[in-house]
């Protein structure tokens, strides 16, 4: 039997000192991302070299350690193992993602949320993707859509580019539109009154952009997709705190909604949740 990346660490760190070791970790193609704390970064090659050894594709370990952080939410990664690089091809859903984690934001734990988006989308529908990174949740959607139409917006220069390259690795040419820019200033610039779908999948800015979204559904009303991040005590419900929210912001704009989905997507901290909402607004 194959062992586990746990069997392969109990080999070579103590049992007391392995309880320090992330035993999640991310692979981006051919690249994997560990996690580290101040107690097992003295593992690190170690670490690097169990998961080669589970992972024979894998030719380049990186380490993370903290969070995501900046505007363009990006990982602190040092070079641990294998090649030194941080881009490379990912395959998800029948789609190839041309990423760079040094520079775009990407997170293949987001699969099943494009999957989703894109099993909910109908033939005929415009698409406003105001936080598109790499533009993922939009390759994944025109892929598998018949006659849509996706304006893809990110502020990151670099991220832009990807998606240009993803757009090409795919052949979406005339179904997917890149636009650098606040996704604000471009939808109030060009995509009012333009969309049947928004996509928001940047937490930190959900709310704070949630006027703008609506603002970019045709006057029939349409569909918003919300992530957010919501503190919660054990004793609340982070979903429906985060319903509540995203209703507050809608009903002091005088714009009719509903959530009829709101569900926990992960945890990100003690008493923290990543929560993704499918907001259905009325026609105005």
């Amino acid at each position: 039997m194959k062992k586990t990346l746990i069997d392969l660490l109990s080999e070579v760190i103590s049992p007391t000192e392995l309880t320090g070791v992330y035993r999640s970790y991310d692979i981006v193609g051919d690249i994997a991302i560990i996690r580290l704390t101040d107690a097992s970064e003295k593992y690190a090659e170690k670490i690097a070299d169990a998961v080669m050894s589970v992972h024979r594709n894998v030719k380049t370990v990186l380490a993370q350690k903290g969070a995501v952080s900046g505007e363009f939410r990006l990982r602190n990664l040092t070079h641990v193992a294998g090649e030194n690089r941080t881009t490379t091809v990912h395959s998800e859903s029948g789609c190839l993602f041309s990423v760079d984690i040094g520079v775009c934001y990407f997170s293949p734990r987001l699969g099943y949320a494009r999957a989703r988006i894109a099993s909910l989308v109908q033939s005929g529908e415009t698409v406003v993707n105001m936080f598109a990174g790499a533009g993922c949740f939009s390759i994944v959607l025109a892929k598998q859509v018949s006659n849509v139409k996706v304006y893809s917006i990110d502020v990151n220069h670099a991220a832009v580019q990807l998606m240009t390259e993803n757009i090409r690795l795919n052949r979406l040419y005339g179904k997917i539109f890149p636009i650098l820019g606040d996704a604000k200033a471009v939808v109030e610039k060009q995509l009012e009154c333009r969309a049947d779908r928004v996509l928001m999948p940047l937490p930190e800015k959900a709310l704070q952009y949630l006027p703008c979204a609506a603002s970019a559904l045709r006057p029939r009303g349409g569909w918003i997709h919300v992530y957010v991040f919501e503190h919660a005590t054990k004793t609340e419900n982070p979903s429906m705190i985060a319903t509540q929210k995203i209703k507050e912001t809608l009903d002091g704009l005088g714009i009719k909604s509903e959530v009829p989905n709101a569900r926990i997507m992960r945890s990100t901290g003690p008493n923290w949740w990543q929560i993704a909402a499918d907001v259905h607004v009325a026609g105005r």
